[in-house]
């Protein structure tokens, strides 16, 4: 039983005439004949009492009649869904996010697609890098920002867009070091530090700073809350290496590192280099 048989049948259940019922679809009275008799012959009941004046359908017809619009109707309902979700217009985006990204305003960007594209929901997620490869492997994510150390991506993981921070050292404005504007590390070193520990990507990219510079540092607090590592340099209890972003919006003093500066690597990882999603094509066209 195909639609098509279908909407035939349903045309001349509602014309009740072979020859209007053919020009409603755009067919010819002897192929819309045809079809009819194909579908009766599928279901080997008779649909319709032939008479010279009038098409009436049979007990079988009769039945038949509301199934078929539902169908019809669920098909084009089906059709319209597809149509809306490949257009943007619906759907879901999944978007991870490690806690100290600052390379692109992503509530801003957010919000464009939100504006633009009403229908789509976004869930935001911001987890460790870690758990955002795991997320993404699992296809729990479509795309998420993720903090890169020296390891290779995952198997199964491309990067569709990388990005750079450069690392800048932060102190409050009544430190010692306040009055500073550049050092290397080892001038850091007589200070205590307080180290930020939200899984890899910025902790491993300070401690490679330090060991390739031979320095060895007194972590007198360690914390996973980017905002708790600032309050705590605010209160002059330590110094902290941090994204310049970052810093810059902390109100903080920032004494750059020399030799570089150093950076880290940021980017936005996918699993497949053109994703399928439209709701996520949309959300790299605004990048």
């Amino acid at each position: 039983m195909e639609l098509r048989q279908l909407r035939h049948f349903v045309a001349v259940a509602e014309h009740g005439h072979f020859t209007r019922a053919a020009e409603s679809v755009h067919l010819s009275q002897s192929a819309l004949s045809a079809s009819v008799r194909a579908l009766e012959h599928e279901l080997g009941a008779s649909l319709f009492e032939r008479t010279t004046r009038s098409v009436l359908p049979t007990a079988a017809g009769r039945t038949l009649y509301p199934y078929a619009q539902r169908l019809l109707r669920e098909a084009a309902e089906a059709r319209a869904a597809v149509a809306r979700l490949e257009s943007g217009a619906t759907g879901t985006l999944a978007v991870g996010t490690v806690q100290t990204f600052r390379a692109a305003d992503l509530p801003s960007l957010l919000a464009q697609l939100h504006r633009a594209h009403p229908g789509i929901e976004v869930a935001l997620r911001e987890a460790t890098t870690t758990e955002l490869f795991d997320a993404l492997v699992t296809a729990e994510l479509d795309l998420a920002f993720v903090a890169l150390d020296a390891r290779p991506l995952p198997p199964g993981l491309v990067a569709l867009r990388t990005y750079t921070e450069e690392l800048v050292a932060v102190v409050a404005p009544g430190h010692r070091l306040a009055a500073v504007a550049e050092t290397d590390p080892a001038g850091l070193q007589p200070y205590p530090f307080i180290e930020f520990e939200a899984g890899t990507g910025l902790q491993t990219t300070v401690d490679a700073l330090f060991v390739r510079a031979g320095v060895h540092r007194d972590v007198t607090f360690r914390v996973g809350d980017m905002d708790r590592l600032l309050d705590l340099v605010r209160h002059g209890l330590g110094v902290a290496v941090i994204p310049e972003p970052i810093a810059r919006r902390s109100g903080l003093h920032r004494i750059g590192l020399r030799p570089g500066p150093p950076h880290r690597t940021l980017a936005l990882v996918c699993r497949d280099p053109a994703p399928s999603s439209t709701a996520a094509r949309l959300f790299l066209d605004l990048l």
